[in-house]
Protein backbone atom coordinates (compact mmCIF):
# COMPACT_ATOMS: atom_id res chain seq x y z
CA UNK A 1 0.00 0.00 0.00
CA UNK A 2 2.66 2.54 0.99
CA UNK A 3 5.49 3.70 -1.28
CA UNK A 4 8.75 2.19 0.03
CA UNK A 5 10.83 4.77 -1.84
CA UNK A 6 8.96 7.66 -0.23
CA UNK A 7 9.31 6.03 3.17
CA UNK A 8 13.05 5.41 2.77
CA UNK A 9 13.76 8.90 1.42
CA UNK A 10 11.70 10.63 4.12
CA UNK A 11 13.32 8.68 6.94
CA UNK A 12 16.83 9.03 5.56
CA UNK A 13 16.39 12.79 5.13
CA UNK A 14 15.71 12.98 8.86
CA UNK A 15 18.49 10.59 9.83
CA UNK A 16 15.96 8.00 10.98
CA UNK A 17 16.43 4.23 10.70
CA UNK A 18 15.11 2.43 7.62
CA UNK A 19 15.06 -1.25 6.74
CA UNK A 20 13.08 -3.45 4.39
CA UNK A 21 11.60 -5.30 7.36
CA UNK A 22 10.45 -1.99 8.92
CA UNK A 23 8.88 -1.04 5.59
CA UNK A 24 7.00 -4.36 5.47
CA UNK A 25 5.66 -3.88 9.02
CA UNK A 26 4.60 -0.28 8.34
CA UNK A 27 2.90 -1.35 5.12
CA UNK A 28 0.96 -3.94 7.11
CA UNK A 29 0.14 -1.27 9.70
CA UNK A 30 -1.20 1.03 6.97
CA UNK A 31 -3.43 -1.68 5.54
CA UNK A 32 -4.89 -2.54 8.97
CA UNK A 33 -5.41 1.14 9.76
CA UNK A 34 -7.27 1.88 6.52
CA UNK A 35 -9.38 -1.29 6.86
CA UNK A 36 -10.47 -0.53 10.42
CA UNK A 37 -10.99 3.15 9.59
CA UNK A 38 -13.89 2.13 7.36
CA UNK A 39 -15.70 0.88 10.46
CA UNK A 40 -14.59 3.42 13.08
CA UNK A 41 -13.06 6.87 13.09
CA UNK A 42 -9.33 6.41 13.67
CA UNK A 43 -7.78 8.97 11.35
CA UNK A 44 -8.64 11.52 8.68
CA UNK A 45 -5.38 10.71 6.90
CA UNK A 46 -5.83 7.60 4.74
CA UNK A 47 -3.89 8.30 1.53
CA UNK A 48 -0.63 6.32 1.26
CA UNK A 49 1.72 9.32 1.10
CA UNK A 50 -0.07 11.03 3.98
CA UNK A 51 0.25 7.91 6.11
CA UNK A 52 3.98 7.67 5.36
CA UNK A 53 4.81 11.32 6.10
CA UNK A 54 2.17 12.52 8.58
CA UNK A 55 1.81 9.32 10.61
CA UNK A 56 4.88 7.10 10.29
CA UNK A 57 7.75 9.55 9.75
CA UNK A 58 6.15 12.06 12.11
CA UNK A 59 5.91 9.42 14.85
CA UNK A 60 9.49 8.25 14.35
CA UNK A 61 10.78 11.78 14.98
CA UNK A 62 10.39 10.85 18.65
CA UNK A 63 13.48 8.63 18.26
CA UNK A 64 15.42 11.65 17.02
CA UNK A 65 14.15 14.10 19.64
CA UNK A 66 14.38 12.04 22.82
CA UNK A 67 17.14 9.84 24.19
CA UNK A 68 15.38 6.55 24.98
CA UNK A 69 17.46 4.14 27.03
CA UNK A 70 17.62 0.41 26.29
CA UNK A 71 14.58 -1.31 27.81
CA UNK A 72 12.91 2.00 28.75
CA UNK A 73 9.24 2.02 29.75
CA UNK A 74 7.03 4.20 27.53
CA UNK A 75 3.38 5.13 27.93
CA UNK A 76 1.49 6.67 25.00
CA UNK A 77 -1.36 8.71 26.50
CA UNK A 78 -4.50 9.01 24.37
CA UNK A 79 -2.76 6.98 21.72
CA UNK A 80 -5.73 6.67 19.35
CA UNK A 81 -4.50 4.64 16.36
CA UNK A 82 -1.11 4.01 17.98
CA UNK A 83 0.77 7.17 17.11
CA UNK A 84 3.53 7.92 17.85
CA UNK A 85 4.52 4.87 19.87
CA UNK A 86 3.70 1.84 17.69
CA UNK A 87 6.04 2.92 14.84
CA UNK A 88 8.67 3.66 17.52
CA UNK A 89 8.20 0.18 18.99
CA UNK A 90 8.69 -1.36 15.54
CA UNK A 91 12.11 0.32 15.40
CA UNK A 92 12.91 -0.31 19.06
CA UNK A 93 11.49 -3.69 20.18
CA UNK A 94 13.36 -3.33 23.49
CA UNK A 95 11.00 -0.57 24.66
CA UNK A 96 8.34 -1.68 27.17
CA UNK A 97 5.19 -0.10 25.76
CA UNK A 98 1.83 0.79 27.29
CA UNK A 99 -0.91 2.11 25.01
CA UNK A 100 -3.52 4.11 26.95
CA UNK A 101 -6.82 5.25 25.50
CA UNK A 102 -10.20 6.21 26.94
CA UNK A 103 -12.24 4.62 24.14
CA UNK A 104 -12.60 0.84 24.36
CA UNK A 105 -13.14 0.29 20.64
CA UNK A 106 -9.77 1.89 19.97
CA UNK A 107 -8.23 -0.50 22.50
CA UNK A 108 -9.79 -3.40 20.57
CA UNK A 109 -8.16 -2.04 17.40
CA UNK A 110 -4.80 -1.67 19.17
CA UNK A 111 -4.95 -5.22 20.50
CA UNK A 112 -5.57 -6.53 16.99
CA UNK A 113 -2.90 -4.25 15.53
CA UNK A 114 -0.14 -5.23 17.97
CA UNK A 115 -1.02 -8.92 17.62
CA UNK A 116 -0.88 -8.69 13.81
CA UNK A 117 2.43 -6.81 13.88
CA UNK A 118 3.91 -9.24 16.41
CA UNK A 119 4.82 -6.65 19.01
CA UNK A 120 4.33 -6.77 22.77
CA UNK A 121 2.36 -3.96 24.36
CA UNK A 122 -0.07 -3.42 27.21
CA UNK A 123 -3.29 -2.00 25.77
CA UNK A 124 -5.03 -0.21 28.63
CA UNK A 125 -8.57 1.14 28.53
CA UNK A 126 -8.70 4.09 30.94
CA UNK A 127 -9.02 7.85 31.12
CA UNK A 128 -5.64 9.49 31.68
CA UNK A 129 -6.82 11.43 34.74
CA UNK A 130 -7.94 8.18 36.38
CA UNK A 131 -4.97 5.98 35.42
CA UNK A 132 -2.57 8.73 36.49
CA UNK A 133 -3.69 8.30 40.11
CA UNK A 134 -3.46 4.51 40.15
CA UNK A 135 -0.35 3.08 41.89
CA UNK A 136 0.35 0.72 38.98
CA UNK A 137 0.74 3.65 36.58
CA UNK A 138 1.69 6.70 38.63
CA UNK A 139 5.35 7.74 38.29
CA UNK A 140 6.25 4.35 36.77
CA UNK A 141 7.48 5.34 33.30
CA UNK A 142 10.78 6.55 31.88
CA UNK A 143 8.96 8.33 29.09
CA UNK A 144 5.40 9.49 28.47
CA UNK A 145 4.32 10.78 25.10
CA UNK A 146 1.20 12.19 23.50
CA UNK A 147 0.35 13.35 20.01
CA UNK A 148 -2.88 15.05 20.90
CA UNK A 149 -4.94 18.11 20.06
CA UNK A 150 -5.29 19.12 23.72
CA UNK A 151 -3.32 22.18 24.76
CA UNK A 152 0.07 21.65 26.38
CA UNK A 153 -1.16 22.92 29.75
CA UNK A 154 -3.75 20.16 30.03
CA UNK A 155 -1.49 17.57 28.39
CA UNK A 156 1.13 18.18 31.05
CA UNK A 157 -1.41 17.55 33.79
CA UNK A 158 -2.53 14.36 32.08
CA UNK A 159 0.93 13.01 31.26
CA UNK A 160 3.52 14.11 33.84
CA UNK A 161 1.91 12.09 36.68
CA UNK A 162 2.89 8.93 34.78
CA UNK A 163 6.58 9.89 34.59
CA UNK A 164 9.11 8.80 37.22
CA UNK A 165 11.57 11.32 38.67
CA UNK A 166 14.31 11.84 36.11
CA UNK A 167 12.06 10.69 33.28
CA UNK A 168 10.67 12.74 30.42
CA UNK A 169 7.38 13.78 28.84
CA UNK A 170 7.65 14.27 25.08
CA UNK A 171 4.71 16.19 23.63
CA UNK A 172 4.26 16.19 19.86
CA UNK A 173 2.80 19.59 19.08
CA UNK A 174 2.26 21.97 16.18
CA UNK A 175 5.32 23.74 14.82
CA UNK A 176 4.47 27.17 16.26
CA UNK A 177 4.27 26.11 19.88
CA UNK A 178 5.71 29.16 21.66
CA UNK A 179 2.40 30.64 22.82
CA UNK A 180 1.31 27.26 24.19
CA UNK A 181 4.63 26.89 25.98
CA UNK A 182 4.23 30.21 27.73
CA UNK A 183 0.69 29.38 28.77
CA UNK A 184 1.72 25.92 30.04
CA UNK A 185 4.85 26.95 31.98
CA UNK A 186 3.09 27.32 35.34
CA UNK A 187 1.21 23.99 34.99
CA UNK A 188 4.42 22.18 34.04
CA UNK A 189 6.12 23.42 37.20
CA UNK A 190 3.09 22.43 39.29
CA UNK A 191 3.35 18.88 37.90
CA UNK A 192 7.03 18.66 38.87
CA UNK A 193 8.39 19.28 35.39
CA UNK A 194 10.89 21.57 33.72
CA UNK A 195 10.99 22.42 30.03
CA UNK A 196 14.23 20.91 28.74
CA UNK A 197 14.09 21.51 24.99
CA UNK A 198 11.89 22.24 22.01
CA UNK A 199 12.97 20.47 18.84
CA UNK A 200 11.51 21.36 15.45
CA UNK A 201 11.34 19.33 12.25
CA UNK A 202 10.12 19.90 8.70
CA UNK A 203 9.00 16.77 6.85
CA UNK A 204 7.75 18.62 3.78
CA UNK A 205 4.27 17.84 2.45
CA UNK A 206 3.06 20.64 4.76
CA UNK A 207 4.08 18.44 7.71
CA UNK A 208 6.00 20.32 10.38
CA UNK A 209 6.40 19.24 13.97
CA UNK A 210 7.62 20.56 17.31
CA UNK A 211 8.49 18.09 20.06
CA UNK A 212 8.54 19.56 23.55
CA UNK A 213 10.72 17.67 26.03
CA UNK A 214 9.77 18.15 29.68
CA UNK A 215 11.97 16.61 32.38
CA UNK A 216 10.33 15.34 35.59
CA UNK A 217 12.39 16.79 38.46
CA UNK A 218 9.96 16.56 41.40
CA UNK A 219 7.03 14.31 42.38
CA UNK A 220 3.62 15.38 41.11
CA UNK A 221 1.40 16.53 44.01
CA UNK A 222 -1.20 13.91 44.93
CA UNK A 223 -4.18 16.07 43.90
CA UNK A 224 -3.12 15.90 40.25
CA UNK A 225 -4.28 15.01 37.67
CA UNK A 226 -7.73 16.51 38.17
CA UNK A 227 -10.91 15.51 36.26
CA UNK A 228 -11.26 17.14 32.85
CA UNK A 229 -14.18 19.28 34.04
CA UNK A 230 -12.05 20.66 36.86
CA UNK A 231 -9.21 21.42 34.46
CA UNK A 232 -11.62 23.39 32.28
CA UNK A 233 -13.20 25.24 35.21
CA UNK A 234 -9.92 26.03 36.99
CA UNK A 235 -7.05 26.07 34.46
CA UNK A 236 -3.56 26.09 35.93
CA UNK A 237 -2.53 29.63 35.15
CA UNK A 238 -0.30 31.90 37.27
CA UNK A 239 -2.34 34.14 39.53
Amino acid sequence: MIDPILLRETLEQQGLPYSDSLCEKLDQYAEILVDWNQRMNLTAITDPSGIVVKHFADSLLLLKAAEIAEGASLIDVGTGAGFPSVPVKLCRPDIRLTLLDSLNKRIVFLQELTKSLGIEAICQHARAEEAGKQPGFREKYDLATARAVSNLRNLSEYCLPFVKIGGCFAALKGYDVEEELNEAAFAIRQMGGEIEAVKKYDLGEEARRAIVLIRKVRPTPAKYPRPAAKMKKSPLLPR
